[in-house]
């Protein structure tokens, strides 16, 4: 059975969001990360360009493998094994050290992401068994730094944020965050007391702070574009994997 999407820029730009430029790229990220090595069984039946094409539109659509699987002119099985071989060569790269002297500032923000999994999920404030993932962004650029693991989504952010192993990540940049992270150590609003009210000063200071954090809230929004990250239906490490592949695909869609 013959597939009917294949690697080519009106099947990629209409089922990933991304133009046929930044596909390459992700292709070549893939290949150097030994995407296309030996597996150590048959062949696959697909090439390398088809499988990425796949992973891509399996977190962009968030179809299930038997409905991926005729539009591959593949089995449900094949398809499955396809996504756990490649969805974690799509993790982010680490994010490089400060330059000396460079004034850079990061927006730190955790989301949570409904997931089939109740391992790694838990009931939320949402209504729904979600996970809590904690996202780091660069301000100016608006790319994605880092994420770390995901943790059950009754978990306070700064609890998540304390045992994520993120803040030595971020050790010499200024990183800015909401209420919630107040005794971290990060840049917080200022907070208003019973019978005190904020200074003019401080109002200004907590206005121009939610100007520049709404653009976390932003990252959110376009990640979650991939539908993957509205109704995670992996196990385990399945959901790190997805937000990790996410964050790679948008940074590429954003590129300048």
């Amino acid at each position: 059975m013959g597939g009917v999407l294949r690697a080519e820029s009106v099947w990629v730009e209409t089922f990933t969001g991304l133009r046929m430029g930044r596909f390459e790229k992700l292709l070549r990220v893939v290949r150097e990360r030994g995407g296309n090595g030996p597996g150590g069984g048959r062949p696959w039946c697909l090439p390398l360009a088809e499988r990425v094409l796949l992973v891509a539109v399996y977190s962009r659509t968030n179809l299930t493998m038997r409905q991926l699987a005729p539009l591959f002119g593949c089995s449900p099985a094949t398809v499955c094994r396809v996504i756990q071989r490649l969805g974690p060569l799509l993790a982010l790269e680490p994010a490089p050290s400060p330059a000396p002297g460079a004034d850079r500032l990061w927006i730190v923000d955790g989301t949570l992401i409904p997931v089939r999994d109740r391992k790694v999920a838990a009931s939320s404030r949402n209504y729904r068994f979600s996970a809590n993932v904690q996202v780091i962004i660069d301000a100016d650029t608006r790319l994605v730094v880092a994420s770390a693991r995901p943790a059950p989504g009754n978990k306070a952010d700064a609890h998540v944020w304390r045992a994520s192993g993120l803040p030595t990540l971020t050790a010499g940049t200024t990183v800015i965050a909401d209420g919630a992270y107040l005794g971290t150590g990060l840049i917080v609003p200022h907070r208003r007391r019973a019978g005190r009210p904020l200074l003019r000063g401080q109002e200004e200071d907590n206005a121009e702070h939610r100007r520049v954090r709404a653009r976390v809230e932003r990252t959110f929004a376009r990640m979650k574009n991939w539908k993957i990250l509205r109704d995670c239906r992996q196990r385990g490490d399945g959901l790190h994997h997805a937000v990790q592949a996410v964050a790679t695909m948008h940074n590429l869609a954003i590129a300048r």
